[in-house]
């Protein structure tokens, strides 16, 4: 008589994915253990507390909501149970530079199509029609990647086969063609308009000139969507999703490291065999140096694609080898600075973009491997503070500034993790906060830090396996989107599946839900494409 003993599930990492992971498969009926090897949850979007200061590490930007209301429907709830929204409004201050030698110019866009769209033409006659007409391609092909695109697993050809996509072939195949750089260049000219159509890049990883213009529709996130900030930041996001996994009792171990995904029924294939071995679970080391075997029917890391690969199985189990990763772009590295600042800083709102005026030399430093001390003089500042009065003391602002830099261990460490800061952080660093003193009219600035933590390449790669210390994951160019991008689940090892910002379908906490949810459907053997019906009703595919 078969078991009725519920099937057990290892997840590895307690980031969004593997949040996300563990509450969809403890819906389905799954025993979830959690296996995290840093302290707490959230992985990247964690969040780092000192004198009454809080800093969210990663993720700031609250983009496609509608991801985010889908995923906690999954679960029976709804975003609006679980945290906060509140609207940017501005979406964000542009200060975009004229000349180096004087204070940048301050724009504030609005979280508004047409308010922006009669910004656009006070600046460029006719560029407000044009935006009209991209933001509602934005938006149609932001309702088709939804669609037919992002919840499947490309395992059927139905989602290439619908007349949204028949009937728009010659379309998309433009949009995959042709670089998001050259589409927001022939409809604007001026530089402040190119940049704020161009910046959405970043977010996917990448730089204009290599991001396929099938993700303008990143435009509609931001500009149609709108951006928000949730309660306490991305980490009351993080907890939410917890919450949900604890309550349908999956089990967490933290300061836990995998040491080897285990397999049975290793031998040489066969032609009747689809896969070498079929994975029995992981073998993992304790904080106090023990080692134990979790066994389990099906393993899904959530951890980056090439430590899962490269360091958890042996070479013959390999999906993606190292000459596989040596033809890969690992995208975009970043110093992050973590400041408190005394008094008030009204020179900036919640989310700041510093934009350098020729930003293709900002790209070049980022995109470079023959330098380590080389930063994009392009810079994001997020001041939470201006929106939530709980990340900062009193009569106090909270400042996390990014930089962007190429993906190298050897830029190094920050201090914000207790080692020694790097020479080349350190520099980027200051020259960041000059940078941002100048360019906003806060003379004063780096006088007025008391708290200065620093993140560097070095740290992503030691606090989260993150492939050359790339801090959002592999670039979303034409060979590295979709289908493109790989599959979710080994090819050589049976049961071993893939979730998380490093696989399908992509970078950001959004598609880290997706992909948690496309884990989900590659159980069921559901071909379809678009989002599951909600509730989640468990519905466990036989392993």
């Amino acid at each position: 008589m078969p078991s009725t003993s519920p099937k057990k599930a290892v997840v590895i990492g307690a980031g969004a994915a593997g949040l996300a992971t563990a509450a969809l498969l403890s819906c389905e009926g799954y025993e979830v253990t959690v296996v995290e090897k840093n302290e707490g949850i959230g992985g990247r979007a964690g969040d780092l507390c000192d004198k009454g200061f809080r800093w969210d590490t990663g993720p700031s930007w609250y983009l496609m909501p509608d991801a985010f209301e889908h995923f906690f429907a999954l679960l029976g709830s709804t975003v609006e149970q679980e945290y906060g929204l509140e609207d940017m409004q501005p979406a964000y201050r542009l200060f975009a530079e004229t000349h180096p030698t004087q204070a940048a110019e301050r724009i504030d866009v609005p979280s508004d199509p047409i308010a922006l769209a009669n910004y656009f033409e006070s600046i460029e006659p006719g560029a407000g029609e044009k935006l009209k007409k991209y933001l509602a391609s934005a938006s149609t092909v932001y309702r088709i990647a939804v669609e037919r695109f992002l919840y499947t697993n490309f395992t059927s050809l139905g989602p290439l086969l619908h007349r949204d996509v028949l009937g728009r072939l010659s379309t998309l195949a433009k949009l995959l063609t042709q670089s998001l750089h050259a589409m927001v260049n022939e409809r604007f000219q001026d530089h402040r308009l190119r940049q704020i159509l161009s910046y959405p890049a970043v977010f996917l990883s990448s730089r204009p000139e290599e991001t396929p213009s099938m993700y303008h529709l990143m435009s509609h996130t931001d500009i149609v969507q709108g951006v928000r900030y949730p309660t306490k930041g991305f980490t009351g996001v993080m907890e939410a999703i917890y919450r949900h996994a604890l309550i349908r009792n999956a089990r967490f171990l933290f300061n836990t490291a995998v040491l080897e995904i285990t397999t049975s029924n290793v031998r040489r294939r066969l032609p009747q065999r689809k896969k070498l071995a079929r994975t029995t679970g992981v073998l993992i080391r304790h904080s106090d140096g023990s080692k134990e075997h979790l066994r389990a029917d099906i393993v899904v890391s959530c951890a980056d694609l090439h430590h899962t690969e490269t360091q958890l199985l042996p070479q013959h189990l390999r999906s993606y080898d190292s000459d596989y990763f040596s033809r890969r772009n690992p995208g975009v590295g970043t110093v992050v600075v973590l400041a408190g600042v005394t008094g008030s800083l009204p020179q900036l709102k919640h989310h700041n973009l510093f934009f350098s005026q020729n930003w293709t030399t900002d790209f070049d430093a980022v995109f470079r491997t023959d330098t380590s001390d080389v930063a994009s003089e392009s810079i994001y500042v997020s001041m939470p503070s201006h929106t939530d009065p709980h990340v900062a003391p009193p009569g106090h602002e909270n400042l996390f500034i990014l930089i962007p830099v190429s993906a190298q261990l050897d830029i190094g460490h920050g201090n914000a993790y207790g080692h020694t800061e790097s020479e080349s952080v350190r520099a980027i660093a200051e020259h960041a906060i000059e940078s941002i003193a100048h360019k906003a009219g806060i003379p004063d600035l780096s006088s007025r830090i008391i708290v200065h933590k620093t993140i560097g390449p070095a740290d992503f790669a030691d606090r989260y396996h993150a492939w050359l210390g790339g801090s959002i994951g592999p670039a979303h160019t034409l060979r590295q989107s979709a289908f493109f991008r790989g599959r979710n689940v080994s090819q050589k090892v049976k049961n071993l599946y893939y979730a998380g910002a490093t696989t399908v379908p992509g970078v950001g906490i959004p598609m880290c839900l997706i992909s948690a949810e496309n884990v989900i459907k590659r159980l069921r053997g559901d071909t379809s494409a678009g989002p599951l019906p909600e509730p989640l009703n468990p519905h466990r595919a036989s392993i």
